[in-house]
């Protein structure tokens, strides 16, 4: 999946610098411990379930109740509160408000929870994963390389790992204000 611009794009002073992981190994994104309440409305625009996940104060995942296909849900967050959202049935990342990372902030009123356009090998690896057990992968005749991507599953501790490598790159070339 492709995003165009980081996330953390003028919100530097929202967010938490990037520390030391949850595990003690490489940058973490976290929240923001605030007590500025943000009210916001997930909306899932998909066909998919939706499994909203909150980043904490220490930059682990916290998982919150799936969002059923085409719903939405008030949330009461808080300014600087870390948000990803991923398919339920899948663990594919998905876009909020046309980005991976959602940040709380009082004047964001609006979620909106859409589906990325993954390429066609992404698709492919998706449908594949969802018609052949795991066990049998390596059964299917295909291209050597592709048994390892079958079985690199989508990862919210990958993703965040490398939004947060993504994130302390950006703030090293300076282009955060």
């Amino acid at each position: 999946m492709r995003v165009a611009e980081p996330p953390w794009r003028g919100a530097g002073e929202v967010m938490s610098p990037p520390g030391p992981g949850p595990e003690g190994g490489g940058p973490c994104l976290r929240s923001v411990n605030t007590r500025e309440l943000s009210e916001v409305v997930f909306n899932n625009r998909s066909p998919r379930s939706v499994l909203p996940i909150w980043v904490d104060f220490e930059g682990r995942p916290r998982s919150y109740p799936v969002l059923q296909p085409r719903t939405g849900r008030i949330m009461h967050s808080y300014r600087g509160h870390l948000w990803l959202f991923r398919d339920a049935g899948t663990n594919d990342g998905l876009l909020v408000n046309q980005q991976e990372l959602f940040i709380a902030a009082p004047n964001v009123t609006k979620a909106d929870i859409t589906l990325p356009v993954f390429t066609l090998k992404e698709r492919c690896l998706q449908v594949v994963r969802s018609l052949v057990k795991p066990v049998d992968y390596r059964k299917l005749d295909i291209v050597r390389s592709l048994y390892e991507e079958l079985e690199d599953h989508p990862d919210i501790r990958k993703d965040l790992q490398r939004l947060s490598l993504e994130r302390s790159e950006t703030l090293r070339n300076g282009i955060l204000e």
